[in-house]
């Protein structure tokens, strides 16, 4: 019996040296970004045509019986000097885990603001890919009273990235997998001047 209780305090213990690193991993917003001052803004891209103004406030776009794979996007808002934006808008739209956008209403369309520390994560599906495009998350990003950076998120090791001609790996996620669900991180650098 004791043999069985130090195995288990054994594997315990590794199991909680090895959350932080984990953590870290998958995409976990309280870790400090890795930015250093002068960093390069993050990539603008097109909008492309399935933009609607005026998307709701929300930061979880799943919906009762929604199909698709869980994902969650998180990371930071900062500025070139490595300074957090407190409050920036991020507004998002994608397709749906076919390929489809709703041009009608707001299904996979919102927007959210970046807390006080410059952290932001949303709750989404993993939208599928269409005739042309990889997968892809269309977002807006503006610091309170500051030009709007409009680009696009995309995911590593898809077939279809180096078919599109719009990928930039400098827009590519870290993805991880939990369960059922994935874990994204990206952190968007403005330039604030």
């Amino acid at each position: 019996m004791r043999d069985l209780l130090t195995r288990r305090r054994l594997l315990t213990a590794a199991a909680v040296l090895a959350l932080p690193e984990a953590a870290f991993a998958q995409g976990d917003p309280a870790a400090t970004p890795a930015c250093h001052d002068g960093d390069e803004p993050t990539v603008r891209q097109t909008d492309g045509p399935f933009f609607k103004p005026s998307s709701p406030p929300r930061a979880d776009l799943l919906e009762p019986g929604m199909a698709g794979r869980p994902l969650e996007v998180s990371g930071f808002v900062v500025s070139r000097a490595c300074k957090p934006v407190a409050g920036a808008l991020i507004d998002v739209w994608q397709a749906d885990d076919t390929g489809r956008y709703d041009n009608q209403g707001f299904r996979l369309r919102g927007h959210l603001f970046a807390d006080a520390a410059g952290r932001y994560t949303l709750r989404t599906i993993l939208p599928g890919a269409y005739e042309g495009r990889t997968r892809h998350i269309h977002v807006k990003v503006q610091a309170p009273g500051r030009p709007l950076l409009t680009t696009q998120l995309y995911f590593p090791d898809e077939p279809r990235n180096r078919r599109d001609g719009l990928y930039r790996r400098a827009l590519t996620m870290r993805v991880t997998h939990a369960d059922d669900r994935m874990l994204g991180r990206f952190d968007f650098v403005l330039d604030l001047g």
